[in-house]
């Protein structure tokens, strides 16, 4: 986790989705490879996007990197000339892929020494360790219907999930309910398509009602229920994390089928 136009899809058939070499299963989670996720490897960072004004996606080059499920993490470590080390997980926000990058979102977090640096040091062509990918817990294969609940900087790994949808072309059900507090602060709002419902908690566009997630957000969601239910993804601060689940949960959505990652 964090320190703290998009056009219609082609209609290919779907792909069985990407997985990566596996030694360690987690039970009734995705598989898992303690040997990958224990290397640490050199990133190079290639490409600085700012997506809020307090948020940027950070592009990086890491040729042996052996892919990874949506939904799962990494560790990141920056070394000072010093010997000084800082080390963070943050959720991975690229869809699988076999190109060599991958990408995070990081919030500028007041007072964070490591997401200061990326949002105040940090220029293309600057080395960084990577270890993971890590944690099967909250990875989405793309076998089974998904519905993505975040807020803020929680919806990075869902990002991943819907970027994996659209990449694959896949079938499967997906819809994405995503809280920021307004437009501005809408992290990759330029992607969003008709998978996607924003709720803006602050300030909205004229006619967009202001508020937190609510049972009326769900309602459409759960009335167009796919043939077996939602596997549902919950993503945000603690106290988000626990408003939606009880939404969920009222909804009708079997509480081990609520997959929660949160952060304070």
């Amino acid at each position: 986790m964090t320190e703290t136009a998009t056009g219609a899809v082609a209609k290919t058939p779907a792909r069985p989705a990407f997985t990566p070499p596996t030694r360690f299963a987690v039970p009734g989670r995705i598989a898992v490879s303690n040997r990958t996720a224990s290397r640490w490897q050199t990133a190079t960072l290639t490409e600085i996007r700012r997506e809020t004004p307090h948020a940027a996606t950070f592009r990086f080059a890491v040729p042996a990197w052996a892919g990874h499920l949506p939904g799962q993490h990494l560790m990141l470590r920056l070394t000072a000339g010093d010997g000084y080390t800082a080390q963070r997980h943050y959720s991975i926000a690229s869809a699988p892929g076999d190109d060599g990058h991958l990408e995070l979102t990081l919030d500028h977090v007041e007072g964070g020494e490591v997401s200061g640096w990326f949002h105040t040091v940090a220029q293309p062509g600057d080395r960084v360790e990577v270890r993971g990918p890590l944690s099967g817990f909250f990875a989405w294969p793309g076998d089974r219907p998904a519905l993505l609940i975040g807020a803020g900087s929680g919806v990075v790994p869902l990002m991943s999930m819907v970027r994996h949808h659209r990449a694959r072309g896949l079938e499967v059900p997906l819809r994405l309910l995503v809280s920021a507090r307004s437009p501005e602060e809408l992290i990759y709002a330029r992607e969003y398509g008709a998978e996607t419902t924003p709720v803006f908690t602050r300030s909205a566009p004229q006619g967009v009602p202001v508020g937190r997630l609510t049972a009326g957000h769900l309602r459409p969601v759960f009335d167009e229920r796919p043939e077996g239910g939602w596997e549902a993804y919950v993503c945000g601060s603690d106290a988000f994390a626990e408003h939606a689940s009880r939404l969920l949960v009222a909804a009708g959505q079997p509480v081990d089928r609520i997959r929660i990652e949160r952060f304070g």
